[in-house]
């Protein structure tokens, strides 16, 4: 049975979005289903780290939202410094998540995008051609949606993931937190402003545009998810845990949720897979959580693309799966580290807990590392035995001979072949792989030659050889990573 679609994304927030996008300005025909008829106002995710705004940079967004927040190079929660960062984004972005959607949703629409509002999923089979996707349409009826790929972009209670039958094992790492978004009469002076004495801990964090976003927790009074929060409650905390309430007034939104840790241990299944809180959730804490989703997508688009296009076997889908498994697991173990570190310490030993996280964060080479680590800056993949160190890593944004810099050549989301101008060799190589890569050479002197995932991450590299040999060497992996020549005339023919 033939399919109309190449791949159904369920789930329009972030994660889904980017992926989206990233299928459609590949030629790929994707669908949204979501079941939410319009935008919310109102969201939980406000923060943006550096790895991500790299991430956004390289789709030519990073600029848009960077106008829609606050940067702040210290991570309060932890008064990490991130201003030694080696990136253009040496801070937090402090912005709520609609405003990420809604650059994210022009971008995709931009491309071609169809996007069902008020459709829910409600099923999926699969068999070796494609899968069948039951949906509820916003009369109530349900109709069968076929495509050849779907993923579960679809949140912590995933119908996606629930079809496939797949556990979500984990625990709950905190109960009854508070959030609310108001108004403050007499705001800090310095927010971000975290404060915790063991029995209660807030958070005080400005939007930029006169709202402020409370995240409030006391120890003893747990509630269950769906009790009612008053704002009397919430100032109550904070005055407990940072000494004032600061005037808070008029919110827009109240509300009570649980934590959980929890990570599928399948991220694919056959045709289907699962992206950012449908493949995990974790602790609030250090803000990774819509970070590692965008993340996720922007690691799982360009094979869906190169295996829909026919450039790449299939095998390489199932490098998302151990590229991306291991960083949600390190990404569940730091949040809760983090998070227990600072809320399950008895009030007599605050001040002792405080002093010990101050005289380890004074250690410059701790803060460094974990300020790389929370930002996502040091992520890396593994690499095969005898690759060169460089394969796997993060590749950093080196400005270009022609004035760009890399993350602006990889908004083209092709791959990027750096290397220093070998101007007599390189004409071959250009016509061999035009339209699949393009080929640049950094600004000043370098004897390496880099392949650049279109998600930012290094495919291959050489140093020190020969022009000829790196010339040789570079279309070997051009054709490994790119596809050989008779696999893409294949893969440009008409569907």
């Amino acid at each position: 049975m033939g399919s109309d679609i190449d791949v159904l994304v369920v789930g329009a927030g972030p994660a889904g979005l980017l992926l989206a996008g990233d299928l459609a300005e590949a030629g790929v025909r994707c669908t949204v289903v979501e079941r939410r008829e319009g935008e919310s106002p109102l969201t939980r995710a406000f923060a943006v780290h550096a790895r991500t705004m790299e991430q956004l940079d390289a789709r030519g967004v990073a600029d848009d939202l960077l106008l829609t927040g606050l940067r702040n190079p210290i991570l309060q929660f932890l008064r990490i410094d991130l201003s030694h960062l080696p990136t253009r984004y040496p801070h937090v972005l402090v912005t709520p998540q609609y405003n990420t959607e809604r650059l994210l949703l022009s971008r995709a629409l931009t491309h071609g995008v169809n996007i069902l509002r008020a459709h829910e999923m409600t099923g999926l089979q699969q068999d070796p051609t494609g899968v069948d996707v039951t949906v509820r349409t916003p009369d109530g009826t349900e109709h069968t949606m076929r495509a050849e790929f779907v993923v579960g972009a679809d949140g912590r209670n995933s119908c996606v993931r629930r079809s496939l039958g797949l556990p979500f094992p984990g625990r709950s790492a905190v109960r009854s937190m508070m959030l609310a978004d108001v108004r403050l009469a007499d705001p800090p002076k310095k927010p971000p402003t975290v404060g915790a004495i063991g029995d209660a801990f807030a958070i005080v964090v400005p939007f930029g545009d006169g709202w402020f976003r409370i995240m409030a927790w006391n120890r003893h009074h747990p509630m269950p998810d769906d009790a009612s929060v008053d704002l009397e409650e919430i100032k109550d905390v904070a005055r407990q845990a940072l000494g004032s309430d600061f005037g808070m007034h008029d919110p827009r939104w109240l509300s009570r949720f649980h934590s959980d840790e929890r990570q599928c241990p399948r991220y694919r299944v056959g045709r289907v897979f699962l992206v950012g809180d449908a493949a995990h959730v974790h602790s609030p804490a250090g803000g990774m959580g819509l970070n590692t989703s965008i993340q996720d997508s922007a690691n799982l688009s360009w094979k869906l693309a190169a295996v829909q296009r026919g450039r790449a076997p299939d095998t390489l889908l199932d490098s998302y799966q151990t590229e991306r498994h291991p960083v949600g697991h390190r990404v569940l173990w730091m949040s809760g580290a983090l998070l227990r570190g600072v809320l399950t310490t008895p009030r007599a030993l605050c001040g002792l807990r405080d002093l010990s996280a101050r005289t380890v964060l004074r250690a410059p080479a701790v803060a460094r590392r974990l300020a790389k680590a929370i930002s996502g800056i040091d992520i890396s993949y593994a690499a095969p035995a005898g690759a060169h160190p460089l394969v796997g890593r993060r590749a950093p944004d080196v400005p270009l001979s022609d004035g760009r810099r890399l993350y602006e050549a990889l908004r083209a989301r092709r791959f990027v072949l750096v290397t220093p101008p070998d101007v007599e060799h390189l004409p071959s190589l250009i016509e061999e792989w035009s339209g699949e890569v393009e080929i640049v050479s950094p600004k000043g002197t370098t004897q390496k030659s880099v392949l650049v995932r279109p998600d930012a991450y290094i495919a291959w590299a050489i140093a020190d050889e020969s022009p000829e040999r790196r010339i040789d060497a570079a279309r070997q992996a051009l054709t490994e990573w790119c596809g050989a020549q008779d696999t893409r005339s294949r893969s440009s023919s008409p569907h």
